[in-house]
Order: C-alpha cells, then structure tokens, then sequence
C-alpha cells in the first residue's frame, strides 16, 4: 500500500516509517497539516494522522479532507495520537476517522489496523484481492498465478497490488510511480516498465494489459 505519514514526532516517525517500509509499503511522510494539505493531492490507499500538528489540529484537516472532492476524501484514515479520552474518541471518528490507535502503541498492532482498514475497503468478506487467474493475498503478502505461489519483488508485489485494486480501470505510469516510489524518491524513466516486464514474465504475458498512450491494466 502507499501510506501517507502525518506525524511531527521525527523518533515516532522515523520508527513507523521503518517498520511499514520493511513490509513492503510505500511511505511518504509529513510533519504539518500543511504539507499534509499539499500531499493530499496524491493518490493513497490510507493515512495515518496525528492529532496535533505543529501548525494545527489533525482533526480540523480531516474533516476538511472529507468535505472536500478528490481521491482521498474517502481514503481509510487512522488516528494516532496520545489523547485517550472516550471523549476524544468520538470527536475524531466522528471527524471522519476510520480508525484510533493510541499512543504509544506496538508496531505490530499498527500494522494489524492498517490490514484491517485495508480488508474493509475491499469488502467486509474478502482476504484476496483476484484478477482473472491472478490472486494477491495482501496479509500474506503471496501471489497466485493459476493457484501456483509466484515468488515476487517488493516492488512487483506492490505494483500488481496496485493494479488489482484498480482493476478495470487504466493506471497511467506517473500514478504508478507515485504509488510504488512516493513523492521524494528518484526514479529510474524505466522503472515501471522493467517491474512489469518482470511481472509479465513471471505470470504470462497477457496478465497484465499496455494501453498506449495511457497506462496498464490488469487483465480481468
């Protein structure tokens, strides 16, 4: 998944980002409501916010996030912050929050929420995401191609997990770039290419579809 990190504590920031990295997430990070504001314009599978922020509150940027029109206004969000009070609580799910996790917390436990926001936005039921004779299982973290495991890169798990969550739809390279790299990474002009490249060799050529001119798409 691509993540974004709104968190101004740099130890707690860095530790997250570390952890979440290390399974294979892509993690941009920011430490005000204003870079959040500018980052939003982004495309993210769920973002985790903190509630104070050195230039505001957390909670009035989400509920601006959600009165706004784009493509994170119904992204999974997850609180984490140190105010544990029933009260305050309410005020951030009511704010538009999915989840709350409190400070501090176990890592472990961060990832578990981050899967099941994840499974909640696929369906309430489902554990695999399935295209056509390709299956990605995202706790796992495997691929199936005609029920055999492939082994995959990070990269390539994470791009053909992208794909099947947009499956139908056309991803354009940038959009795949941001989602496999995040927004201050340098990327190699071929790297999405040599990942599907790789993908296409490992699971068929026909899994995964090149729409000139515009982008992939995963085969259905």
């Amino acid at each position: 998944m691509r993540l974004l990190l709104v968190e101004d504590d740099r130890t707690l920031g860095d530790a997250v980002r570390a952890h979440l990295e290390s399974e294979g997430h892509i993690v941009d990070w920011v430490i005000t409501a204003a870079q959040a504001r500018a980052a939003a314009g982004d495309e993210f599978d769920a973002i985790l916010l903190d509630w104070q922020l050195p230039d505001g509150s957390g909670v009035q940027w989400l509920r601006d996030l959600r009165a706004q029109r784009g493509p994170n206004r119904t992204r999974p969000v997850l609180m984490l912050t140190a105010r544990d009070l029933v009260a305050d609580r309410v005020q951030g799910l009511d704010a538009g929050a999915d989840d709350y996790l409190v400070k501090p917390f176990e890592l472990a436990e961060l990832s578990a929420r981050l899967r099941a926001l994840a499974r909640r936005a696929s369906g309430p039921t489902e554990t695999r995401l399935c295209a056509g004779r390709i299956e990605v299982d995202p706790v796992a973290r495997r691929v199936l191609a005609d029920g055999r495991s492939v082994d995959v890169t990070a990269k390539e798990f994470a791009l053909l997990e992208a794909l099947i969550r947009r499956s139908g739809r056309i991803v354009s390279r940038s959009d795949l770039e941001s989602l496999l790299y995040g927004f201050d990474a340098a990327v190699d002009s071929n790297a999405v290419e040599v990942h599907i490249s790789n993908l296409r060799r490992k699971l068929g050529r026909d899994a995964i579809e090149t729409v000139r001119g515009m982008g992939y798409r995963i085969a259905t």
